[in-house]
């Protein structure tokens, strides 16, 4: 299923049932999984580990070089997971030196003119909008969702089940399982309609809106913030998830909304 007029490596590892349009690229040192599909005009370099099911749409362009001046040709990746979709003219660089490449996980949607750079990493069922733009070695967990227009500054981390507003502009790192927005970006409430999409019971969620109220509302330096959450408040895997991300974070938390 690989039109005449596409161009294909014959070192290329390609699974079954693949179909590749029409004037679609496919570069040596490239590896796509069964039952993808790679529509015309889609360009796949090399370096490019693509998984089962997924969808390249026109345009896209998976493991170009990085735009880092420090790249200096080293034989890099840039993983896909099954069942990612990649929608037009979205573009995914391979890894550099730092970290050797770039992963995207399975489930993920990335849509128009998104843009992953070096070294990022996308866990599963993460959603980028459209034009949404990533800088170097930027850490997205599972579930996120980055609406239209976000612009990430390299090296941030975006939380598990967060949530950020359309044209966003993130210099720090995004908690789990809340809402980002407002300019400059800040805390806007826990994300309750995506936590009960994905099936969050109601003590669950309570339970994060109590620790973000600790967080964001007791006035409390972020230091304090995580002392009084470790010593009062009940156990859970929330507030581990909390815990481990604000204690681990190095550019610092987003603030909360000041009057």
């Amino acid at each position: 299923m690989i039109h005449e007029c596409s161009s294909v490596h014959p070192e290329a590892i390609i699974g079954e049932n693949v179909t590749i349009g029409a004037f679609a690229v496919v570069d040596k040192n490239v590896v796509i999984g069964d039952n993808t599909c790679i529509y015309p005009h889609a360009v796949i370099l090399e370096g490019a580990r693509i998984g089962k099911n997924c969808q390249i749409f026109p345009g896209a362009v998976i493991s170009g070089i990085p735009q880092d001046l420090k790249f200096n040709g080293e034989e890099t990746i840039c993983e896909i997971g099954d069942n990612t979709t990649v929608r037009e003219c979205a573009t995914v660089n391979r890894g550099t030196a730092a970290k050797g490449k770039t992963i995207v996980g399975s489930g993920c949607l990335l849509m128009a003119y998104s843009h992953i750079a070096h070294d990022c990493v996308l866990k599963d069922y993460v959603i980028l909008g459209n034009a949404t733009q990533l800088a170097g070695e930027v850490e997205v967990d599972d579930f996120a969702i980055l609406s239209g227009g976000t612009l990430v500054h390299q090296f941030c981390r975006i939380g598990k089940h967060a949530m950020l507003q359309g044209g966003s502009r993130t210099p720090k790192d995004i908690p789990p399982y809340i809402i980002a927005g407002r300019e400059p970006l800040t805390f806007s409430g826990v994300n309750i309609v995506g936590l009960r999409r994905r099936n969050f019971t109601n003590e669950q969620i309570t339970g994060i809106q109590e620790i973000y109220r600790t967080v964001y509302q007791m006035g409390m330096n972020n230091s304090d913030a995580v002392k009084y959450i470790e010593e009062n408040l009940p156990d859970s895997p929330e507030k581990d998830e909390v815990f481990r991300f604000i204690t681990s974070s190095k550019r610092g938390i987003i603030r909360g909304y000041l009057e």
